[in-house]
């Protein structure tokens, strides 16, 4: 696949990186967080996610071979601190005369679905790659994943369909200084949202633990 990336016909334009759903980057400590995530995709999201039938065990060591120093895992909590939606920006092998180029993948648990959290997790790994200097966004996924080729026409990127198989391309501009501030900023913001839900749920704790019932948390 990585051999299409120098296509004279991907669109220039770049993905707006601006969202309402604050997403955080992820590191080896939320390694657990990640696998009970993917844990509960039902059989239908786990193949629309990794292409093929996904049982346990393969989900338990494609989480276990994670590898954060290399990659970036993007991902979005709700209330409860559930990651409710996850992105996982590999990086591609180099090769000889074509562009720096990283593949996105992307699962939104059904109750985070209509929310836009998959627009913004591709907005956030797209700005991303800018600023690792990634020229060129990459998916790869089935031709009937309706979700995930919406997401990327929005983005504005070109689709290609074969054999049941489906590849979308991003041509990324370079970083600039808005772009690095921008990061920046997107990152203290979720880890802001973060730490709010964090004393929300320790507070609510305390009152449920306190009246024997359960307290109702915002969402």
């Amino acid at each position: 696949m990585h051999n299409k990336l120098a296509n004279s016909h991907l669109p220039s334009k770049p993905y707006a990186a601006g969202s309402v759903v604050p997403i955080r980057e992820l590191h080896a400590g939320h390694r657990e967080r990640i696998l009970q995530h993917l844990l509960l995709l039902n059989e239908e999201d786990r193949r629309l996610r990794f292409g093929t039938q996904t049982p346990d065990e393969v989900i338990h060591r494609y989480v276990e071979k994670l590898d954060f120093k290399i990659d970036a895992i993007f991902g979005s909590f709700d209330s409860e601190l559930n990651l409710i939606g996850m992105a996982h920006l590999a990086y591609l092998p180099k090769i000889k005369d074509q562009p720096l180029a990283a593949e996105f993948g992307v699962s939104v648990l059904p109750n985070g679905r209509g929310q836009g959290i998959g627009t913004a997790l591709l907005a956030r790994a797209s700005m991303h790659s800018r600023n690792t200097r990634i020229e060129i966004l990459f998916v790869h996924c089935l031709a009937n994943n309706r979700a995930m080729m919406r997401l990327a026409q929005k983005a504005g990127m070109l689709v290609e369909y074969a054999h049941g198989d489906a590849d979308a391309y991003l041509k990324l501009p370079p970083a600039n200084s808005g772009t690095i501030v921008e990061e920046a900023a997107n990152e203290q913001w979720a880890d802001f949202d973060y730490a709010l839900k964090e004393n929300f749920k320790r507070s609510n704790d305390a009152w449920s633990w306190f009246l024997g019932k359960p307290v109702v948390r915002p969402t």
